[in-house]
């Protein structure tokens, strides 16, 4: 029996920029571009040929991988 897949989040961007990147609860970092969230789940294990930003197996909060300037709030 296979393992289900980790549980990926990326949460919303924060004001003073960037994303954190959670794997099962555990933080693995700040990604800026979706370049770093791949690279933070290849540190954890993924092949990077496998991942799918646009995929099912990452949630993301906030907005999907196109998203990475908070909301403009100045109005």
């Amino acid at each position: 029996m296979d393992a289900p897949p980790p549980r990926v989040t990326v949460q919303p961007p924060a004001p003073s920029g960037g994303r954190r990147v959670r794997v099962d609860g555990t933080i693995l970092g700040v990604a800026y571009r979706p370049a770093d969230v791949i690279e933070f789940l290849r540190r954890a294990g993924a092949d990077p040929d496998q991942i799918d930003l646009h995929g099912p197996d990452i949630e993301w909060r906030g907005g999907g991988p196109d998203i990475w300037l908070p909301p403009d709030t100045s109005a």
